[in-house]
């Protein structure tokens, strides 16, 4: 029987206020540490460290002598970053040039005073006569400079070669075990945690390859013999997003069948050598699911190797549920009999939680947002770990000479054994001492790779530990006293018992918006509610309106509009707070209907119920702070007076991808603003909008203010779009229906009518070869496949540097291969269906289109019978940007390639040939090369462009979406200029002097 991950959760609510989280660390600690005892123990380690400084090329002192603060140390993080991974030397001269060229190294933010003053100062000279070679931004260089940039680039790839020596222990497990043998000769007592450096896997390819790595670096180590004990061993560390490319909540089937088999064979392998193995943390949503994966291992343990005591588990101490993961591992070691390692470290992803967060409208925060926040629950952990030693064998990962004194402290004092922890390359003074006045054990976390997969972890850890509040950075300042530097964490908790340090999610906005409630759906507790709504959901789709219903309503709000104009800015503005809040709480429900009516998943119906709720809100405040009566300048004498006014009857026709979100942003603007609506939604999902309608209607919009009318396009539509009493026109949807409709306004009697209109485009994203191909992967696979590829700002051309092409593309194949088509209701699915059988049709024909004439690049697999209308995702690589005709509205990218030798060879001819398609919604930039960036979006004539990101799902007031060209008029949905479209302008002039003369001026003089 195959074995599974049961999701009922085991930890408390990951979203806890962090004062409440933070009691209970304190309470874990009272009565238990003296700190001045503390403070006795270190402040010799820490003088003894700074009476010996660690080398110029050692992270301490690069920090101090390039911290990450300045635009010195920012430039050569990030060169460090990407360079090595360049292969073109064109590419590597414009990055190395962009880079150097925003820092001054000869100057006041040159290298600092301190004990490698000499040494950083030829450094700094050195770096700053080579950016003389280099060429100022892309300009093509002269041959002498052609020729000193090239070996400026080289000089720069070894010095980072040579700084990759200081943070991976060897490029191969031979390398890295003769490197650990020669530190051993120095410090007998070392043991070795060895860590195969990359990314997560993207592809079945990569995760066979890291697999075998782990394997290889266990045998290796092993050397055929068992060893003693795994606490006196070497071993690995392994990150379980390496094993598998779906390691995530969502996917807990396949990672029991495909994962779980993986790390059971290495378990073996581990338990057979008697060393030690450690499953690596990551991120928060995926807590819950290692934990599961750990008991499921746990019990394979127990049957077959029960006195093994080399199994662990990292736990990130900045997790607000550290506490609560140690005691789970507690318990399920003692539910079988077992003994476990863990390695409790402050944690590695703390910025991208923050921003996941954030996005995503969170109720709070995974991780606690003050340092010394972490710092107590770092201390409170270590306490109970130490509590639960009979079961757990504790690894203290900490470079805080603090913190190790206070460890060492309470071990003591419970008779514990454990050992301490340092990354290779740092922390190695402090442990020189500790390790000469404790005879404590030390493990050292050994990155084994080649040079140009150091590029993540080494800026991961420069940002780590190149904060200003670190206590790496501040060991190396002597300005900072040594009872400063070791100051107790739990003072500075109690004295402010604090907040977050940062607004919470749903106070993000800085003008006092409130953002709209999101959901974690790797949360059960958050899950749930959406699950059972779907489950209950049933659409009954309402009857077909006609044209003489469409006259009816027409007239009615034509009657209405003067009573709804005259209504006062703010109760319009109300009534739209009103219906947010209520949307708002009603997440549920309306995730329901839009997972059922327009066969979205649930991610997605979450990210669209929540751009309504923000478009209601952003639009009350937009019109209020743009729509109030505006006093202008003149003489004396005289008042004058802008006022923006409703127009009449506005027309809001919006499309089926998103009935809700589109839907509530155009007619909640046209009302707001003083315009009665006459709202059409697509024919094929009416019965959203007819419950969004609703909802406006509870909130105070009258009926005859806005009217629902559900119809054909061709002739409810039509009607609408054709009648005299149609002031306004607001629509989404395809190009050639935005030029009907525009036809038509423009042959109609009676007034000039406006038109709004976003239509499609042929979205393209420009990548060089500097780019990170994992970070590429993941934002093509999001843009062109998410949502079935049915959005406006979808991905349809992906435009590859020739010399990174091939690899971004096997990749990319790879990850395809890995993607889920069927059932939108189902958790796991990452790709629903298309709308309709004509949409189906429609998009097929266009696939056997490009099987004929153009080259398949992948294919995700799909069974057709799982559910009506799937079709798999699919990329083609095709000659020409040119030969991109027309938009395929669905699940279908085209890959061209640029560089030398291809049609476009120059990034600024990608960008006129993009141009040159006639097309502006969307533009993808993927480079590491600012000033690059910083071009294609200025040549680029597109409304939207997203660098080194994903480039869909822009958020209201935050990434205001629209485009030119064919893909639209403007202005933009979501900003600041939108609600003035909807609107007449009116000027009063009044002659405040006309009465005899000017009262205000002659009672001046007095």
């Amino acid at each position: 029987m195959m074995p599974t991950l049961n999701p009922a959760p085991r930890l408390p609510f990951p979203y806890r206020p962090e004062p409440e989280v933070l009691a209970a660390s304190l309470q874990q600690l009272h009565g238990r540490l003296a700190w001045p005892a503390v403070v006795d123990a270190a402040r010799p380690w820490v003088q003894a460290v700074r009476d010996k400084p660690a080398p110029f090329w050692a992270l301490e002192s690069l920090l101090r002598e390039y911290p990450i603060s300045s635009s010195e140390g920012l430039a050569l993080m990030r060169l460090a970053e990407a360079l090595l991974r360049v292969p073109d030397a064109e590419t590597a001269i414009a990055l190395t040039a962009d880079q150097l060229g925003r820092a001054e190294f000869d100057g006041e933010g040159g290298p600092a005073e301190g004990p490698h003053k000499m040494l950083a100062q030829i450094s700094a000279s050195a770096i700053a006569l080579s950016k003389k070679f280099l060429p100022e931004s892309e300009n093509p260089p002269g041959l002498f400079q052609r020729l000193g940039s090239r070996t400026v680039v080289a000089a720069t790839v070894r010095a980072i070669q040579l700084l990759g020596r200081q943070f991976v222990l060897g490029r191969t497990i031979g390398e890295a075990m003769d490197e650990a043998a020669s530190q051993r000769k120095a410090q007998a007592r070392l043991t070795f945690s060895y860590d195969m450096l990359g990314e997560g896997a993207r592809t079945e390819a990569d995760a066979e390859r890291y697999l075998a790595s782990y394997r290889n670096a266990l045998r290796a180590i092993a050397g055929g013999r068992v060893a003693s004990s795994p606490m006196t061993a070497d071993g690995i560390s392994i990150k379980l997003s390496a094993l598998f490319t779906r390691y995530e909540d969502a996917q807990r089937e396949r990672v029991a069948a495909v994962l779980l088999p993986r790390v059971r064979a290495l378990v073996d392998e581990a338990a057979a050598a008697n060393l030690n193995l450690t499953i690596d943390a990551e991120e928060s949503d995926r807590l819950e699911l290692s934990l599961a994966l750990f008991e499921q291992l746990a019990v394979h343990i127990a049957a077959t190797h029960p006195q093994w005591q080399g199994f662990g588990l990292a736990v990130q101490a900045y997790q607000t549920r550290a506490l609560a993961v140690v005691d789970e591992v507690a318990r399920i070691a003692r539910a079988h009999g077992l003994r476990f390692m863990v390695r409790l470290v402050k944690g590695a992803y703390w910025d991208g939680e923050i921003k996941r967060a954030q996005e995503a409208g969170l109720p709070g925060y995974p991780v606690f947002t003050h340092k010394h926040h972490t710092d107590v629950s770092y201390l409170a952990c270590a306490a109970r770990l130490i509590e639960h030693h009979a079961v757990i064998y504790p690894q203290f990962a900490t470079h805080n000479a603090g913190t190790i004194a206070a460890i060492v402290q309470m071990a003591q004092q419970h008779g514990a054994t454990f050992e301490m922890q340092r990354l290779h390359g740092m922390g190695e003074g402090v442990y020189r001492e500790v390790l000469a006045a404790t005879p404590v054990a030390c493990r050292v976390y050994a990155p084994v790779g080649e040079h140009r997969d150091l590029l993540a972890y080494l800026v991961r850890r420069l940002l780590e530990n190149g904060a200003n509040s670190s206590f790496v950075h501040q060991l190396a300042d002597e300005a900072v006293a040594p009872e400063e530097l070791l100051a107790s964490p739990l003072e500075a908790a109690i004295a402010t018992q604090a907040a977050s340090a940062l607004p919470l999610p749903v106070a993000l906005y800085p003008d006092g918006r409130v953002n709209s409630t999101g959901a974690d759906i790797a949360c059960v507790a958050q899950r749930a509610p959406l699950e059972a709504a779907v489950a209950m959901t049933r659409i009954a789709p309402p009857p077909m309106d006609t044209p003489a219903d469409v006259d009816a309503a027409m007239q009615r709000l034509h009657h209405g509009f003067e009573a709804w104009h005259a209504r006062p800015l703010a109760e319009r503005a109300a009534m739209l707070r009103a219906a947010a809040d209520a949307l708002d709480a009603r997440l549920p429900e309306f995730c329901g209907l839009l997972v059922k009516e327009a066969h979205k998943t649930l991610g997605d119906c979450v990210a669209e119920v929540r751009e309504a709720v923000d478009f209601c809100r952003y639009y009350a405040d937009q019109a209020e702070a743009r729509l109030a009566e505006q006093p202008l300048p003149g003489p004396t004498g005289e008042r004058n007076v802008l006022r923006l006014k409703g127009r009449g009857v506005f027309v809001c026709i919006s499309p089926w991808n998103f009935p809700l979100a589109i839907f509530a942003g155009q007619v909640v603007a046209a009302l707001v603003a003083g315009n009665t609506v006459a709202a059409k939604p697509a024919e094929q999902t009416p019965v959203v909008a007819a419950r969004f309608v609703e909802l406006l209607h509870r909130a105070g919009v009258p009926a005859d203010a806005l009217a629902l009318l559900h119809g054909l396009g061709e002739t409810v539509g039509a009607a609408l779009v054709a009648h005299p009493h149609t002031a306004g026109v607001c629509f989404t949807g395809s190009t050639a229906v935005a030029r009907l409709i525009n036809r038509t306004l423009a042959a109609k009697d009676g007034p000039i009518v406006p038109l709004i209109a976003e239509t499609g485009g042929l979205n393209a994203m420009v990548v060089d070869s500097t780019a990170l191909p994992e970070q590429v992967v993941d934002a093509v696979v999001q843009s062109a496949f998410r949502s079935a590829g049915q959005r406006c700002s979808a991905l349809r051309l992906l435009v590859l540097h020739e010399a990174t092409a091939d690899g971004v593309i096997e990749m990319l194949k790879g990850a395809m291969a890995e993607l889920v088509v069927g059932d939108p209701a189902l958790l796991a699915t990452d790709v629903g269906p298309l709308i309709d059988d004509e949409a189906f049709a429609g998009i097929s024909a266009a696939v056997q289109r490009l099987e004929r004439e153009s080259r398949l690049v992948g294919r995700t697999p799909v069974d057709a019978g799982a559910f009506p209308r799937l079709l798999a995702p699919v990329a083609f690589e095709i000659g020409r940007i040119a030969d991109l005709k027309a938009e395929v509205f669905g699940p279908v990218l085209h890959i061209v390639r640029w560089g030398p030798g291809q049609a476009a060879k120059t990034v600024d001819e990608v960008v006129a040939q993009v141009n040159a398609l006639g097309y502006g919604l969307t533009l993808g930039v993927q480079t590491r090369i600012d000033t690059r960036a910083e071009r294609i979006a200025a040549a680029a004539r597109v409304g939207n462009v997203y660098v080194n990101r994903n480039m869909i799902g822009a958020v209201v007031g935050v990434q205001p979406f629209g485009g030119e060209g064919l893909s639209g008029t403007g202005p933009k949905a979501g900003g600041p200029h939108y609600l003035y479209r909807f609107c007449a302008e009116q000027t009063v002039t009044i002659n405040t002097a006309a009465a005899g003369g000017n009262a205000e001026l002659l009672a001046g003089l007095a």
